[in-house]
Parts: structure tokens; sequence; C-alpha cells
């Protein structure tokens, strides 16, 4: 018996390195049998640091399938954050890859390893605007608003995971 397929939304980052490599190679990553199966993906976006300093940030939102729970979720896209060189000296410290788990379905969770949804999401247009073009149903016009002072730019880049 199969366990049965969720829908997820990831947030992808990354602004150390090659960003734009980083952020491609974990859409492909997340595209693969014993994962998932990357359903639809957001353009690309050149982000300012929130609430941190360095480069600007590539970003992106993809919506998955798989058969994870959440914590198994979240344990595997740890995974690809450290294959891909990911550090944590400080909070909001400059990021080789950053994969957040932004919604698990309609799951509501609170644990000390993973509170579900991503409890900043609505804060950030890093989420927001890419969430919009994937998920547009979670994502209004007055969320659109409240963030827009944040400095976000659309880069005419074609996402793909394949």
């Amino acid at each position: 018996m199969h366990a049965p397929q969720v829908q997820a939304c990831v947030a992808l980052g990354a602004n150390l390195g090659d960003a734009l490599g980083a952020v491609r190679q974990a859409l492909r990553d997340l595209d693969n049998a014993a994962l998932g199966r990357v359903l639809r993906v957001s353009s690309f976006y050149r982000t300012a640091p929130l609430e941190a300093h360095g480069p600007h940030f590539i970003n992106a939102v993809a919506l998955i399938q798989t058969q994870h729970s959440p914590l198994a979720l979240l344990h595997a896209l740890q995974a690809l954050e450290h294959k891909a060189g990911r550090e944590r000296p400080y909070t909001n410290a400059p990021r080789t890859l950053d994969l957040d788990l932004i919604f698990y379905g309609d799951c509501e969770l609170s644990t000390p390893e993973l509170t579900l949804p991503h409890p900043r999401w609505q804060a950030r247009a890093f989420v927001l605007l890419p969430l919009s073009e994937v998920c547009p149903q979670r994502v209004s016009a007055d969320m659109l608003a409240c963030v827009a002072h944040q400095d976000i730019e659309r880069l005419s880049i074609a996402p793909s995971c394949k």
C-alpha cells in the first residue's frame, strides 16, 4: 500500500557561489522518484537579503507532490542543503542553498523542529510573489501590498527542473 500523495510548497533561495545554479540543481533534486515530483515552478526572482546581510538572493517557489511525511520531507530538504554546502554559522547567514517548507497540504503543525505553515511566509516578498504564481489561491492582493516595499525583481530566466 502506498502512502498518500500530498502537495507541498517549497521556497528555494541561495546567495553564495553560483546561486542560480544551486537553485536550478535543487529543483532537479526535488523532482526525483525518492523525494517527489515537481508540479509547478515559479519564475526566478532576485531579492535583497531580508533581516540579513550579504549578496542578493536568487529565489523561487516549487509546488511538489510527495509521499514523505512533513518531518521526513524537512529532513530531505536539509540533506539537499547540506549537499549544496550549506553551513549555519549564525542566524540568517548567507547560504549556498536554503529550502523552506512553506506548506504541506493543509497541515498545521507546531513542534520544536517544524512549524507549518511556515511562520513568516506572509511577511516575505521572496515567498509571496513566487507563491502567487504556483498557488495563487494562497496569496491575496492585501498580502502582496504588505510586502511591496521589499526589494524584489522578477528575472527573465526560464525556470526548469529538467
